[in-house]
Formats: structure tokens, C-alpha cells, sequence
């Protein structure tokens, strides 16, 4: 077993590495309260050229086709810095997900092309008030009538909505059968009559993702993602790859720039006639990071390894998951620590890390519901 990444992979890290240094830090103290409208575009202008852009869409669809271990390593280099919010990914081409890529025919013309153009925004919409980590307590319904369905429902905690032409919507059409098979996936224009958003609710991380509102919404059954009952299957495709990417590798990234800040303060401090660096406490604190480090690394490349090998991942995104967010949020607290009182302030990027990663424990599957899938694992297999 080879643990090496290729060559070709050590030379894109080594790009990424270079851009987030030269484009993306300075700018953590130049615009602090997120990047400005030009800054953005010129950066859009440049991930294009340099070929950052659309990394995760197949070649056939005008995409890079990057694979699931190549997009760790980008995500886990990019992650290093605040200056773009945690999950604000434009700058890297319009957010198109696993979901919207599986359309064919007429769909993939009115729904995946424009947004692959930059015509269209889209959003995925499964979490609600009552069904977040558990989506089978789903109670959004979708009932058919004629060549209709007809939602009713609530949506909570989803990004993009207010800037969103359409959403991703997962509906229970069989009551009974729930998350095995009873959900499906539909697409709806925002513009729909009986859609609304009714509440945005900003976040401690600046970000207000919305709730959306389906009051009696007809949607064209050709809207049908699939077939009836797919929903789930195909959301949770998505969901493991975001477990590894968007939680995995970034916290890796979270924890690589912790400790590339805590060990150059801990040698710059003095305190009491030496450096805060031969102080075991802080070593241990250093040292307990750097292992953390390298055992949620190993996570996420190995589950991505299994998702490139086309073999099902699902198990390794929950370890993934569950490991990697706790190690980056121990990474920013240790890294805050280390710093003190100057840590606490937001002329440095620490506080960001710590209340970004503070939020990736709860969202998209609570490091609880991560334990309880991975014990159910454990039962069955041993």
C-alpha cells in the first residue's frame, strides 16, 4: 500500500498552497469582514485562469474532473485561511453538487447548463425544523396530481436560498416507506407559487442561511429528479462526499494553519525569561495537535481513495467526519490558547477558525449522530 501522494497531486497542493498564501492571507487583515465585490471578481477572474475552477464538474460537462483525493487536497490547502467564508465557494465557479450533475436531457438544459454558465444559483433543501440530523423524520410531502406534485412543507438552515433560481428539494411521497425509499428529489423554481422564504436566521459564523415555506407549490412531475423514491439515495451520495470534503479536509486545513500559528508565536513569545516553546505544557499542546493531524489526514485521503475507486464510502465519511471536525476545533482552541488574550481578538484569524469549526460539530450530521451511526457499525461487525 502506497501512502505517497502521485507526483502530479504534490504539485497541484504545492499551487494551491502558493495561491491561498499570496491571494487569500493578506487579504484576512486587508478585508476582514469578507471579501469586497471587486476583490471577489478579480479572484474569480483567477481561479479561472489558473484552473480552479469547477473543479469537482467532469470534463465533459466544461469542468476539471478532479478527483475525490485531488478536491482533499485543494479543500484542505484553501480551508488554511478565513478570508473567505467557510462556506462560500464562488470564487471556484458556480456551486453545482453531485445531484445537479446526474441530470439528463431536458433537465440538464433548463437546470444544470445555466447554472454551469453562471446564469442560475442553485440550493439543496432536506434539513427542517423537525428533521435535521434525521432526515426520516421528514415531514415535507409531495403528493402527486396528474402531471403535478404538490409540496407543502418547511425548510430551515438552507444556504443560497435568497439568492437562489431553484432548489433541490427532498419530499416524502411514500409516508410509509420514509428514508427507504419514500423520499424524493424535485426541482423548484424559487419563483413558484406557494414557495416563500420567510426567515433568514444569521449565524455566529456571518452567514444566514433561510427557511423556506411550501404552501400547496405545484411542481411539474418532469421535475422529478429520478425516479420516485430515489431522494434519499441520491442526497445522501452527496452528503458523503461533503462529510469528506467540506468537514474532513477542511478541518485538516483548520488544523495545518493552527499549528503553523501556534509553534512561530510559541517560539516568538517570551513569558517569565523564555519562549512559550519550551514550556511543556504548550509542546504537548503542539504535539497533540500534529498527531491529531495526521490521523484525520489519513481518514479523509482513505475515504476519498475509496470513493475514487468507485467503492462505497460511507462508513469512512462518518469516521471522517466525526474524527476531523472535533481535531480541527481542538486545533483552533489550542491554537487560541497558545495566544491568549491576542488570540480572542479579531485582528487575528483564530477566533474565525474557532466558531467556523464550532459549527461544523452540528451541522450536516452532530458529531452524536456520527457516534451512533459508527456504533451501529461496530455492532454489526463485531
Amino acid at each position: 500500500m502506497d501512502f505517497a501522494l502521485p507526483e502530479e497531486l504534490r504539485e497541484f497542493q504545492r499551487t494551491v498552497r502558493r495561491f491561498v498564501d499570496t491571494e487569500l492571507i493578506p487579504l484576512e487583515r486587508s478585508e476582514p469582514r469578507g471579501l469586497l465585490p471587486a476583490t471577489r471578481e478579480r479572484l474569480r477572474a483567477l481561479t479561472r485562469e489558473i484552473g480552479f475552477w469547477l473543479l469537482e464538474v467532469p470534463e465533459s460537462l466544461g469542468g476539471q474532473g478532479l478527483s475525490v483525493l485531488g478536491q482533499t487536497i485543494f479543500w484542505e490547502e484553501i480551508s488554511r485561511t478565513v478570508a473567505i467564508l467557510s462556506r462560500d465557494f464562488y470564487i471556484f465557479g458556480p456551486f453545482v453538487g453531485g445531484v445537479l450533475i446526474q441530470l439528463k436531457g431536458e433537465q440538464k438544459e433548463r437546470y444544470l447548463d445555466p447554472v454551469l454558465r453562471g446564469e442560475k444559483v442553485a440550493c439543496f433543501a432536506q434539513t427542517e425544523p423537525d428533521a435535521g440530523a434525521d432526515p426520516a423524520s421528514m415531514r415535507t410531502r409531495a403528493v402527486r396530481d396528474g402531471d403535478h406534485y404538490v409540496i407543502n412543507g418547511v425548510k430551515r438552515f438552507i444556504t443560497d436560498a435568497e439568492k437562489a433560481d431553484f432548489a433541490q428539494v427532498m419530499a416524502l411521497t411514500d409516508p410509509a416507506k420514509a428514508a427507504r425509499g419514500g423520499v424524493s428529489c424535485f426541482l423548484v423554481d424559487m419563483n413558484t407559487p406557494g414557495v416563500k422564504i420567510t426567515a433568514r436566521h444569521q449565524t455566529m459564523m456571518g452567514e444566514a442561511p433561510c427557511e423556506i415555506v411550501f404552501q400547496d407549490a405545484r411542481v411539474p412531475a418532469a421535475n422529478l429528479i429520478g425516479k420516485e423514491g430515489e431522494g434519499f439515495r441520491l442526497a445522501q451520495q452527496w452528503i458523503t462526499l461533503g462529510r469528506i470534503l467540506r468537514h474532513g479536509a477542511r478541518a485538516c486545513g483548520v488544523a495545518e494553519r493552527c499549528l503553523e500559528m501556534g509553534a512561530s508565536y510559541a517560539k516568538q513569545r517570551v513569558t517569565f525569561g523564555a519562549p512559550l516553546a519550551t514550556r511543556q505544557s504548550i509542546q504537548w499542546m503542539l504535539a497533540d495537535t500534529y498527531t491529531e493531524l495526521q490521523a484525520a489526514r489519513h481518514m479523509v485521503r482513505c475515504a476519498a481513495w475509496k470513493l475514487d475507486q468507485g467503492e462505497d464510502a460511507r462508513s469512512e465519511s462518518h469516521l471522517a467526519k466525526m474524527y476531523s471536525v472535533e481535531m480541527g476545533f481542538r486545533a483552533a482552541d489550542r491554537c487560541l490558547q497558545i495566544h491568549g488574550g491576542i488570540g480572542l481578538t479579531t485582528e487575528m484569524p483564530i477566533e474565525r477558525f474557532w466558531r467556523d469549526q464550532r459549527a461544523y460539530l452540528i451541522t450536516e450530521g452532530a458529531a452524536e449522530v456520527m457516534r451512533m451511526t459508527v456504533a451501529r457499525h461496530v455492532l454489526k461487525q463485531y
